[in-house]
């Protein structure tokens, strides 16, 4: 599974990092001896769960260039694109949904993108985390920076229903986490000032 978010401390908790959040959390639950280590171009988690072993993947390249690292380590543990489960941020989809998919496009997503490129292949499962449009504000601006203490009850409800999406689909497949998570939902407050016409309160 792949987690996408941008490096550095200045992007921690920016929404757009929703990816390397939902990560940390599966790596949590999975036990003390599920740790990371750095790879090329990324950090990488391995464990086992109901007998397959299960890698975790987050890219420390910027955004739109997942695809560099992704690729090379998917081929070099023999995976299928198939087999990969990709965990992003999704700005067509407010705060508090959930959305798995077997395949499809990018949808706009700059690390997705480059992804399905480097792969040369649409058929990767994804889970996109949604949050929601900024209204008025500037998009790029909006996705870099950290939720509003309004909203971070309804962001960490999100993100705990999204490790328990990739936990199921690892232990009973993407259509089994499909049927239960993609009606799944939370609601809360959103920041005003991200409030608009297309982002009503």
């Amino acid at each position: 599974m792949v987690g996408l978010g941008n490096p550095g401390a200045d992007y921690a908790d920016s929404r757009h990092n929703v990816g390397f959040k939902v990560i940390e959390r599966v790596l949590a639950g999975a036990g003390p001896g599920a740790r990371e280590k750095p790879v090329a171009g990324g950090m990488m988690g391995v464990f086992e769960a109901d007998g397959q072993r299960v890698w975790t993947l987050r890219p420390l390249t910027y955004m739109n260039r997942s695809g560099e690292v992704v690729a090379p380590i998917v081929a070099g543990l023999g995976l299928q694109p198939a087999e990969m489960l990709v965990v992003y941020d999704c700005l067509d989809l407010p705060l508090g949904r959930l959305r798995l998919r077997r395949a499809g496009s990018s949808g706009g997503h700059r690390g997705v993108e480059s992804i399905l490129q480097a792969l040369t292949s649409a058929a990767v499962p994804r889970l996109r985390v949604g949050i929601g449009r900024p209204g008025q504000a500037e998009a790029v601006e909006y996705v870099l920076s950290p939720w509003c203490d309004a909203e971070r009850a309804l962001a960490d409800a999100a993100l705990a229903a999204a490790a328990e999406a990739v936990w199921l689909a690892v232990r009973a497949g993407v259509d089994v986490a499909m049927n239960r998570f993609n009606g799944w939902r939370a609601d809360g407050p959103v920041c005003e000032k991200e409030n608009g016409p297309d982002n009503p309160p």
